[in-house]
C-alpha cells in the first residue's frame, strides 16, 4: 500500500531529477554559447586574415607587373644606349682633334669645348641607362650600416655646408645583411637628392636608422626640410626617366628602387606634416 510518505518521496525524486536536467541543460546551453562566441571570433579573425592576404597578393601582383614593365623598358633602353655610345665616341674623338687645330681661334675653340661637354653629359646618361638596365645581383654579406651612412655623407661632404645641416642618428655599430657597395650607392643617391631638395636656401637633413625585429633587417630614413613632393608626383617618383629637375635624367631614384628591390626590401616616399620629404628603406 502506497503511503503519503512514499508519494512525497517520489515527487521529491522527480523534482530533483528535473532540477538536475535543467542544470545540465543550462551547462549545455552555456557551452554552446561559448563555442558560438569562439567560432564568431575565429570567423572574424579569418576574414581579417583573408583580407590581409588578398591585399598582400594584390600588392605582390602590382610589384610583379612593375618588374615586368621595367625589365622590358630596360632591354629597350640598353639597346638604344649601346647604339648611341658608339657614335658618341666618334664625336668626342673628332672634337678633341678639332680642338687641337683651333688653339689660335678662341671663339671657335669655345664652341668645340661646348660640344665636348655635351658629349660627356650624354655619355654620363648612357652609363646611367646601362646601369639601370643591368641585372642587379647583390653580394650579400654582413656590413656595418652606420659606417656605410658615414661614408655616404663623407662622399657628399662637398655639397654639405652652411647653411645646410646634416644630422645622423642610429645604433653604432649596426651589422646588417646587405651588399655594402650597392646599398652605399643607394644611400648616397638619396643623400644627394635630399641636398638638392633643400637647395641653396639651406635647411636640414636628418638621417636615421634602426633595427627591425628580424636579425639583419633594418629601417633607414632620410628626411629633408625642402618643399616636399607634389601629391600628383608621389606615385611617379621612382619611375625611370621621370624627373622634375631641369638637368635631371630621371634615373637616380629608379636605380635606388632597383637596388632596394634586389635586397627584397621596400622604399617609400611621403611628405612630412611640417614640410619636406621622407624616403624610407625597409628590408
Amino acid at each position: 500500500m502506497t503511503t503519503v510518505a512514499d508519494i512525497s518521496a517520489s515527487r521529491a525524486n522527480v523534482q530533483g531529477s528535473n532540477a538536475t536536467r535543467i542544470e545540465e541543460l543550462g551547462r549545455i546551453i552555456q557551452v554552446y554559447s561559448d563555442l558560438t562566441d569562439k567560432l564568431q571570433q575565429s570567423h572574424s579573425q579569418l576574414q581579417l586574415t583573408v583580407q590581409s592576404l588578398r591585399n598582400e597578393l594584390s600588392d605582390k601582383n602590382r610589384q610583379l607587373e612593375r618588374k615586368k614593365r621595367l625589365a622590358a623598358l630596360g632591354e629597350m633602353a640598353a639597346g638604344m644606349a649601346h647604339e648611341i655610345r658608339n657614335p658618341l665616341g666618334g664625336i668626342e674623338l673628332y672634337a678633341s682633334m678639332l680642338a687641337r687645330d683651333l688653339q689660335e681661334f678662341p671663339a671657335s675653340l669655345q664652341l668645340v669645348r661646348k660640344i665636348s661637354s655635351g658629349v660627356k653629359r650624354l655619355e654620363g646618361l648612357v652609363s646611367q641607362v646601362l646601369q639601370f638596365s643591368r641585372e642587379i645581383s647583390p653580394q650579400i654579406q654582413t656590413a656595418d650600416l652606420s659606417a656605410i651612412v658615414d661614408q655616404s655623407v663623407e662622399f657628399a661632404a662637398d655639397r654639405i655646408g652652411p647653411p645646410l645641416v646634416c644630422r645622423v642618428a642610429g645604433p653604432r655599430p649596426m651589422p646588417v645583411r646587405i651588399d655594402p657597395l650597392l646599398m652605399g650607392q643607394a644611400i648616397l643617391n638619396l643623400t644627394i637628392n635630399a641636398i638638392e631638395a633643400v637647395g641653396e636656401a639651406g635647411g636640414a637633413i636628418d638621417i636615421t636608422w634602426s633595427r627591425i625585429e628580424d636579425e639583419g633587417k633594418f629601417r633607414f630614413s632620410i628626411k629633408d626640410s625642402g618643399p616636399g613632393i607634389a601629391p600628383n608626383v608621389l606615385d611617379k617618383i621612382f619611375n625611370p626617366f621621370f624627373t622634375t629637375k631641369e638637368s635631371g635624367t630621371g634615373l637616380g631614384l629608379a636605380i635606388v628602387h632597383r637596388i632596394v628591390e634586389a635586397h627584397d626590401g621596400t622604399i617609400t616616399v611621403t611628405n612630412a606634416p611640417q614640410g619636406g620629404a621622407i624616403f624610407e628603406i625597409r628590408t
